[in-house]
């Protein structure tokens, strides 16, 4: 019996999770997309809250998501990551593969000045 797409993708999730923790230092960048949205967020999982977060439903965009969006999404992140003094990070893809609006939203926060 074969696995479903999201089985696997959670199954990938879970390892990367083991391997990954994100501090105050050096938060975890945890990326989620819907059918509609994508999400962004920086976590200190020591203490277990989100210092800041983003999405394209924040940003103003509502119907659809593509490249564009995507990183508009990683320069706002970027941006306030920078503003709240935080360079560095480890970036949680969570466990969807690393291209199209994944890669795209990871680049634009990079050129923001983001480290990971």
């Amino acid at each position: 019996m074969s696995i479903s797409k999201q089985e696997k993708r959670l199954r990938i999730k879970k390892g990367v999770r083991s391997k990954i923790k994100g501090t105050l230092e050096r938060p975890r960048m945890s990326v989620f997309k819907s059918n509609k949205n994508i999400y962004v967020q920086l976590i200190d999982d020591t203490r277990g809250y989100t210092i800041v977060s983003s999405s394209s439903a924040d940003i103003g965009f509502k119907d659809k998501i593509n490249l564009e969006i995507s990183k508009s999404v990683g320069k706002k992140i970027g941006e306030k990551a920078i503003e709240k003094g935080i360079i560095n990070c480890v970036f949680d893809r969570n466990g969807y593969p690393y291209h199209g609006r994944i890669k795209a939203l990871a680049e634009s926060a990079r050129e923001t000045g983001l480290k990971f």
